[in-house]
């Protein structure tokens, strides 16, 4: 029976509704875990800068976790998913100097605002385990933590280049610097910087680059594009050193991948920051100023050709030849040992830099028997050749493959094997306020002397305005006596970089008030590794790396066991693109408020859109005609519920087929909907719970349904949308009067009924013939449409077909389709001139699935629909039919 008009304006008002349900959630702790969970799914999204509002990326990074989350926890998981805040960093300092505040209240109340917006969105966190890094209780490990890596060799102090304001007199974050090259300028006055090489304190990361980089294997539920650039951050390079004498300067040691070429090397680069090339500046003006020059630059504006003539010479090992020595600014100091022999004929940058300099290029290899393009086809004095070979002028060794000589030439020059890395320490110094103290005490005696732990944490000092470094300018504060000799000593003024904060959080959600050491080590080994992960790809390789780095760490200190990866799965999620098709930004304009679109249509609507409109990893385009949409079927699937629980949907026994029909739908829409959440396609579960929708209006409209099949129907509809628009669905299951709380209500279990793919494919299948029909022949008003189904000799002919390499002789060959003749030879000859056979039901089967359809096609012509065996049906329609191909008949 339709329902009226009028009866379906009725609705939901999400400003009442909305609340309500975070009210009965909160106070029934739905959220919360206890400690004494055992191996809980921890579901954890990147968490946020305190920036003071959300935007919709954030909306959509914490929409997919909470959906996820309430998935799982219906299906009976314990669930840990926590929520916190990453609240250090620059832009608060910022925040606080154009306020004419302090960092801290800045922090709190952005804290305040986001924490609202959160709740409002109803996202479901256990909020006993917050934590906020900025809070002594947490910045207090990550000091205690800098000491045991400290006293694990982890920690080291190194010379380091950074930005200087003159005029601040003050180091300043990249992010301080405004402008590039010649033109870079801080952000604050406007004074062209200087670059300063200053003492840091560094993470020795590269300690575990080798693990790092071998364990990415195993990171199966990682994006591969993730673990790519991970694999290149590190940059791991296996080759050898040989030393290159320069008479004067002694013997200089160079990496390379490609010792086969050194008969090939006609000059000598030096970094401009190589000890041997600022020895050589002293006593050689031009070497100087050059040097001077390209320390000044910025390494993303380095050319190739940029370079001087040093005037010394370096003697190659293999030819006895002296080549000449350059400082060039393509070869970097921390990059392999900061000097090379230079290959034109062999290397892209060493050519270019040759033909700008006038330096020979010598050939010394060339294609093997082997390659694609033959030895007289290469010109190197065009082109480099940098692909392995044979060698040539190599002197005893010509002929030799590059692969051999590379191995037979370390040991004819002295040299040895070397594994080399890209990745470099971290350098966790930051001349800034807003950040956690670093807990090392300088004094003139002892030197740099850790603070004690009873003395932890060393809290912040009160935020002053000041050009320079707050923490430099607090007297009182950095003044104190060294905890080894008693004497007058000072604090270190640098902060720690904020990924320190990132990069063992999430352990600590698994005991935040824990006052005795960083976390509860037996509980997190049980509760790690995170099982899914959700963030930003701007955080593929910093964030990541440090996080895996120090879950290895902690490791290795005894502190954690079972999981030295922090995260199982990872799933990048996609930026939100405005109407324009650009990221939404502040800068364009383009952003949409997530505010006004909870006041506007809900939260559950905003979360619906965002799930509906992409899969998590893909670019999401914002369209406000999408999200009407999605608050049009929030409110047509609470009226379903609605007039259901009202009375308003007449019942009765009728239709039997049609109730068998919706009932394996049901049934099958729960089950793909359930695969769906589990493997992250929202957007395809959210289709599969529309379809199920839809079908159950078309069931009321076409029949008197059947009270225990609609029930069911409605009741499995609020499940499955429960993930993602949660009140929306409270508000179902409360209409429906079903006990408890949907939120801690068991998803349902039902699997796809037996052969329901090939049943659908023949239901869908013939639809879409009936169609074809009618508009072809032009049939106005059918009245009358008959189905017949294929007899069980051609099913036996498809299954012989399928196992046979010569479909006609083998179906010929058998004994009861003889019996069929010209008509069985000429069906088998059709199916032998096919590419595959589909999967058919048996005959008996196919007449039960088009019998229980028939109303979905009764509806949409508005005609008879009869359905008849291959026995019953008229023979010239009968022999028209083929497996999984009904032959039709259609009456006007």
């Amino acid at each position: 029976m339709t329902t009226t008009g009028e009866e379906r304006e009725r609705g939901f008002d999400h400003g009442e509704v909305e609340p309500r349900w975070q009210a009965a959630w909160d106070d029934a702790d739905v959220f919360r875990i206890d400690d004494d969970a055992e191996d809980p799914e921890y579901v954890l999204a990147m968490f946020p800068y305190t920036s003071g509002s959300l935007h919709m990326g954030h909306v959509r990074n914490y929409t997919i976790t909470d959906a996820f989350a309430r998935f799982e926890r219906m299906r009976g998981e314990d669930v840990l998913h926590p929520m916190g805040w990453d609240s250090f960093g620059l832009p608060a300092e910022n925040a606080a100097e154009e306020r004419d505040t302090n960092p801290r209240d800045w922090t709190m109340q952005c804290i305040d605002s986001m924490k609202e917006q959160l709740t409002e969105m109803g996202f479901g966190y256990d909020w006993e385990r917050e934590i906020t890094t900025c809070e002594p209780e947490y910045y207090r490990w990550n000091q205690w933590l800098f000491k045991r890596f400290r006293e694990e060799g982890l920690v080291e102090r190194q010379a380091a280049e950074l930005n200087w304001c003159p005029s601040c007199e003050t180091v300043l974050a990249d992010e301080q610097v405004e402008g590039e090259g010649d033109e870079e300028l801080c952000w604050r006055c406007e004074t062209p910087i200087e670059h300063r090489e200053m003492d840091q304190w560094f993470f020795t990361i590269t300690d575990y680059a080798d693990e790092l980089l071998s364990a990415l294997d195993d990171l199966e539920g990682w994006p591969n594009n993730v673990r790519e650039m991970q694999r290149n951050w590190i940059g791991k390079q296996e080759g050898a050193s040989v030393a290159f004498e320069i008479p004067g300067y002694g013997d200089v040691d160079i990496f390379t991948t490609r010792l086969d070429t050194i008969y090939g090397a006609t000059y000598f680069s030096l970094a401009p920051g190589h000890p041997v090339a600022r020895e050589i500046a002293e006593d050689n003006e031009e070497v100087a100023e050059y040097v001077e020059m390209a320390e000044a630059a910025d390494e993303d504006d380095l050319d190739v050709t940029s370079g001087v003539f040093t005037g010394e010479y370096a003697k190659n090992p293999a030819t006895g030849e002296e080549i000449p020595v350059y400082v060039a600014d393509y070869v970097l100091t921390d990059v392999g040992t900061g000097a090379l022999y230079a290959v034109p004929a062999h290397d892209d940058r060493d050519h270019e830099f040759a033909e700008a300099h006038g330096v020979p290029i010598k050939q010394v290899v060339e294609p093997g028997p082997e390659a694609e393009v033959d030895a007289d086809e290469i010109d190197v004095q065009a082109e480099a050749y940098t692909e392995d070979g044979v060698l040539v002028d190599s002197g005893e060794f010509d002929g030799l493959h590059s692969e051999e000589a590379r191995d037979a030439f370390v040991e004819e020059f002295d040299g040895e094997h070397r594994t080399e890395y890209n990745l470099r320490d971290w350098g966790i110094s930051r001349q800034r306020y807003w950040g956690t103290p670093i807990p090392m005490i300088r004094c003139e005696d002892c030197g740099h002397v850790p603070v004690p732990d009873e003395d932890l944490p060393v809290e912040l000092p009160e935020f002053v305005h000041t050009t320079g470094n707050p923490l430099d300018a607090a007297e009182e504060w950095k003044q104190v006596d060294c905890p080894d000799c008693g004497g007058d000593a000072v604090r270190e003024t640098d902060t720690m970089d904020t990924f320190v904060d990132s990069s063992w959080y999430f352990l600590r959600y698994t005991s935040p008030d824990l006052d005795e050491v960083p976390f509860d080590g037996d509980r997190a080994s049980d509760w790690m590794p995170v099982d899914q992960y959700v963030g930003g790809i701007e955080h593929a390789v910093m964030h990541l790396l440090y996080a895996r780095f120090f879950t290895k760490v902690v490791n290795d200190l005894d502190m954690l066991s079972d999981a030295r990866e922090p995260f199982t799965n990872l799933t990048n999620q996609g930026m939100v693109l405005g109407e324009d098709g650009h990221k939404m930004s502040k800068s364009r304009g383009n952003g949409v408020s997530p505010q006004r679109i909870i006041e506007e249509y809900g939260a559950d609507t905003a979360r619906l859109f965002i799930m509906e409109a992409a899969q998590p990893e893909k670019e999401l385009a914002w369209s406000a005609e999408e999200v009407q949409s999605a608050h049009s079927f929030l409110q047509n699937v609470y009226r379903l519920a609605e007039e259901f629980a009202d009375g308003d949907i007449e019942m009765g026994p009728d239709g039997a087929d049609i109730a068998d029909y919706v009932s394996r739908e049901i049934d099958a829409t729960a089950a793909r909907a359930t695969e769906e959440y589990e493997q992250f396609r929202f957007n395809h579960a959210l289709q599969a719970l529309r379809e199920l929708v839809s079908l159950l209006r078309r069931y009321e409209d076409a029949t008197t349904p059947d009270a225990e099949v609609l029930e069911r129907g409605v009741r499995v509809a609020a499940k499955l949308l429960a993930p993602v628009a949660p009140h929306v669905g409270e508000e179902m299951w409360e209409r429906l009067d079903r006990e408890g709380l949907l939120a801690e209500a068991d998803w349902p279990s039902a699997d796809a009924p037996e052969g329901y793919d090939v049943e659908r494919r023949l239901v869908e299948n013939t639809r879409e013939d009936v169609r074809d029909i009618v508009d072809t022949v032009g049939i106005e008003d059918p009245t009358t449409i008959t189905l017949a189904v294929a007899p069980e000799w051609k099913h036996r002919v498809v299954e012989i077909a399928r196992d046979a390499d010569n479909v006609v002789p083998a179906v010929m060959q058998n004994e009861d389709l003889q019996r069929h003749g010209e008509a069985a030879a000429d069906f088998a000859k059709d199916l032998a001139g096919r590419a595959q056979y589909d999967e058919t039901l048996s005959p008996e089967g196919e007449l039960a699935a088009l019998k229980r359809a028939t109303w979905l096609i009764e509806r949409e012509f508005d005609a008879e629909v009869v359905v008849r065996s291959a026995e019953d049906a008229d023979d010239s329609l009968a022999k028209k039919a083929e497996p999984g191909r009904p032959a039709i008949d259609i009456e006007e």
